[in-house]
């Protein structure tokens, strides 16, 4: 007869990730014991013990076991020992640490293993992990699911998520997003608890500046540059946001190519199709696909696209033909790939109207009239508005919604 059993793991000396790698393997390799499933790997700042510790990187494995919970902790000792696991002050720095959180439905108590574990309820860098893979179990003692032990401690209502800090211990790329939108969307996430992979063409000073922004809200933050308009790139930025944090949960492909201001303006209608289709459309596709295939391996995740308002409804003018063509072949893709990756990804596409970013600055009186004339609500939006949407969109609140178009465009509707 098997058991289902749930085992922290943490680490914050040495190298870390090397050391979970080995934990997971050497109880994979105990008799009587299946790997089941693996949480994605978080780094947490340290709880408790001494001053200046190093932050640690925690995950939860599912165990099916036939071992005694007595033997399946004497093994798990056993680990700690053989990777280096000294105990000289409570709370202190580990190479190792694994817990068993919970054998089957048991209570135990004893001097020398106590399930479900004691703290349990309590801790958040356990409770983010074990809810990732375990979110109905539910605690023997207390009778309450992971999921709602974890959703106290967040600070969520009876009805839902609180506006406050909804995504903690996700993490998203956001492409493009040194600037506007992207710099817009990048930020609100933060604001809502995730971790953010900043991504930028060449500048790296201001995607700089947008990681330590995203580093002021409490979440981790890094840069990642790449040219969308080699495939090359648009690969291998894939990768390397993958392997950043061992994963992601959010991608939004914000990035596109600005063919209304500076030199770009000047292009001729050749140069600026070929160079939209290749940032805008490809890189989307590319990115889409390629960690959305991820993503839906791994069990979990929100694709978000960009595409334009008036793709449907048309507008005059050469940038009316460009953009209505390209960004509604992003639309149109978006709702495959929802098709393509449902049930473990969402996918959407977020479709921005009058938004005043670096164009809308210096646009003419006649633009400015133009787009009061067309917006019920009198005006441009802001990224910000954009960005809220994006929030909500990759927020547990729209769980069940996919392959949808949010037109962010103050009510237009032609």
């Amino acid at each position: 007869m098997t058991t289902i059993a749930y085992v922290a793991l943490g680490s914050n000396l040495g190298d870390r990730r090397a050391m979970l790698r080995q934990a997971l393997t050497w109880l994979g390799e105990l008799s009587d014991v299946r790997i089941g499933l693996t949480s994605s790997i978080y780094e947490t700042a340290p709880v408790g013990g001494p001053a200046g510790q190093g932050a640690y990187l925690n995950a939860v494995v599912q165990l099916e076991t036939s071992l005694p919970p007595r033997s399946l902790l004497w093994h798990c000792l056993d680990i700690e020992t053989r990777l280096g696991r000294i105990r000289t002050v409570r709370d202190g720095p580990r190479t190792i640490d694994l817990d068993l959180l919970f054998y089957g439905d048991q209570l135990i108590e004893e001097p020398e293993l106590i399930v479900p574990h004691p703290r349990l309820h309590e801790r958040l860098f356990v409770l983010i992990p074990l809810n990732e893979i375990a979110p109905g179990v539910v605690h023997p003692r207390l009778g309450q699911t992971v999921q709602q032990m974890h959703d106290r401690l967040l600070g969520v209502a009876a009805f839902g998520p609180s506006p406050g800090r909804e995504l903690t211990g996700l993490r998203a790329l956001v492409t493009g997003s040194t600037s506007g939108i992207g710099r817009a969307i990048a930020q609100e996430l933060a604001w809502a608890g995730a971790d953010v992979l900043v991504h930028g063409r060449r500048s790296l000073e201001q995607a700089e500046l947008v990681r330590q922004a995203v580093q002021r809200q409490g979440g981790r933050s890094e840069v990642l540059l790449a040219d969308l308009q080699d495939r090359s790139a648009c690969a291998q930025l894939a990768e390397n946001a993958w392997q950043c944090w061992d994963g992601l949960d959010i991608l939004v492909n914000n990035a596109g190519a600005d063919t209304l201001t500076g030199e770009a303006a000047k292009w001729s209608f050749e140069q600026k199709l070929d160079t939209l289709l290749a940032v805008d459309l490809k890189a989307t596709m590319y990115l889409s696909r390629a960690l959305g295939q991820l993503m839906k391996q791994a069990g979990r995740g929100v694709v978000i696209n960009v595409g334009w308002d008036q793709a449907e409804t048309g507008m005059e003018g050469d940038s009316g033909e460009l953009f209505a063509a390209v960004k509604g072949a992003i639309m149109c893709f978006s709702r495959s790939l929802s098709l393509s990756l449902a049930p473990e990804v969402r996918v959407h596409c977020v479709a921005p109207g009058w938004i005043k970013t670096a164009w809308g600055e210096t646009a003419s009186e006649v633009w400015q009239e133009r787009v009061k004339r067309e917006t019920p609500l009198g005006g441009w939006g802001k990224p910000e508005d954009v960005a809220k949407s994006v929030r909500w969109l990759v927020s547990p609140t729209a769980a069940y919604l996919t392959g949808q178009t949010i037109r962010v465009n103050g009510g237009a509707v032609r």
